[in-house]
């Protein structure tokens, strides 16, 4: 019998909905309408995005220009998704009510998230992908009237695409106060000259507009009010696409992330967000949301990798050594280890936007560090699994992605040690004391009390 044949004698008993499986700590913070969305969220990538993810590839692949042939495809589910009402998910509502928010909050729209990475194609397909989610988001909270109607209004229909350049070649950008491309006032226009890479979307020939960030004021003595960000249209005399930049050989076209220079490129003064030096406060403001979308579509990812390392060890045709893949007792121990990491990771992304919701995501920074360093190693542990069960290749991106690990690692660090040295210090300090008391009390003497007492007692 073949195991599509086997597969056909097997009764399904039906599974639970994806919003009967909210973790129950996050349940009180989800709307009754926030999960009937979720449930049908979760219907049309499972019954129709994945499936469509197949005629994406085949489509992609035998384009003449993988750049500009995009798969018709995409264009078809993205028709569902509006007819179904599936868009726009991402925007939050506690600032863009008037902005065409759906009127979910990160929390929610983060378990949404989760179903959309499990597809290749959802989150275009539904208008909530990176870079475009993030700036939206940017222009709703920061720009003005004539910029949103401009710029926001064609990205929230899904008519154009953008990108956003941060990132530089010749600086450690992990650091965001080394930017180094210069943006200089002239009477009526603003100036920009230096280079960008990892300029994602910017290989889309729909991206229209780019969100620069450079310096405005490279003397100020607080070096974070030294940049600025700007609107930059991308068809701007002056710029040039150097290249699309690959991992490991892989470029992601038609998306692409470009390597970026701007010589003399002049823009009306009236493109900038918000003002000068504002740059590194609009930074932050939109990457804390963002890593949450990231974490929650990674974990949607590992759950699918999951699901594929279980259907390769049903596999009957699959008998290593007299005996099928799940009699195997290392594999069977990465699935229990898969499903505890992944659910674990969860809890620390949802946390993370509740803390969010609750105010913005200054007030999460540490749980958003947490997350953003633990599940990609989490996605990339249980995808690693899943690649060896299949035999097969596998690509790491996650850990670079939104910055090194280590950056984040090391302002979590400081942070955690900073907000809490004073607290442990006079907390140990408090029960020494109460342990020297009740030494005495006992009459015995304190010799486990620290290596000086104890030497002083020989």
């Amino acid at each position: 019998m073949s195991f599509a044949n086997h597969l056909e004698n097997v009764t399904i008993q039906p599974k639970i909905s994806a919003s009967q499986a909210i973790p129950p700590v996050a349940v009180p913070f989800v709307s009754e309408k926030a999960k009937k969305h979720l449930d049908l969220v979760e219907r049309w990538v499972n019954e129709e995005c994945i499936p469509a993810d197949t005629v994406y590839a085949s489509q992609l692949n035998t384009t003449t220009n993988r750049w500009t042939g995009h798969p018709s495809v995409l264009d078809h589910m993205k028709k569902r998704a509006k007819e179904l009402g599936i868009w726009n998910m991402f925007l939050p509502k506690n600032h863009f009510a008037n902005e065409g928010s759906p009127g979910f909050t990160n929390l929610e729209y983060g378990l949404m998230a989760e179903q959309l990475g499990k597809s290749r194609i959802a989150s275009e397909a539904c208008n909530c992908a990176a870079p475009d989610t993030g700036n939206m988001e940017v222009i709703a909270r920061y720009g003005t009237r004539a910029q949103k109607d401009q710029w926001l209004k064609p990205l929230l229909a899904g008519e154009i695409r953008s990108g956003f350049l941060m990132t530089e070649p010749d600086v450690a950008s992990s650091d965001g106060s080394n930017i180094q491309l210069r943006i200089e006032k002239k009477s009526d226009h603003w100036l920009l000259n230096g280079s960008k890479w990892w300029s994602s979307g910017a290989g889309d020939d729909r991206c229209k507009i780019f969100i620069v960030m450079g310096k405005t004021d490279p003397n100020n003595s607080n070096k974070f009010l030294q940049q600025s960000m700007l609107l930059v249209p991308a068809e701007t005399k002056g710029i040039t696409v150097h290249r699309m930049l690959s991992v490991y050989g892989y470029d992601d076209a038609p998306h692409g992330h470009g390597h970026i220079s701007f010589k003399d490129v002049k823009v009306p003064l009236d493109s900038i967000l918000v003002g000068e030096g504002k740059g590194n406060e609009i930074m932050q403001g939109r990457l804390g949301p963002g890593r949450i979308h990231h974490a929650m579509r990674s974990i949607g990812a590992a759950e699918v990798a999951l699901e594929w390392m279980i259907h390769r060890l049903n596999d009957e045709r699959k008998t290593p050594f007299g005996k099928p893949l799940r009699e195997h007792g290392v594999l069977i121990e990465w699935v229990a280890k898969s499903r505890m990491e992944i659910d674990a990771s969860r809890l620390v992304v949802l946390n993370a936007a509740i803390k969010i919701d609750q105010k913005d995501a200054k007030f999460a920074l540490r749980e958003i560090a947490e997350a953003k360093v633990l599940v990609p190693q989490m996605a990339l542990t249980v995808i690693d699994r899943a690649v060896q069960v299949h035999g097969a290749m596998g690509i790491r991106t996650l850990r670079i992605a939104d910055g090194p690990d280590e950056a984040h690692l090391q302002q979590l660090g400081k942070r955690e040690n900073k907000e809490r040295k004073d607290e442990i210090i006079a907390k140990f300090a408090r029960q020494t004391q109460t342990a020297e008391k009740l030494f005495k009390q006992m009459g015995l003497t304190p010799y486990l009390l620290g290596a000086e007492k104890f030497r002083s007692k020989l």
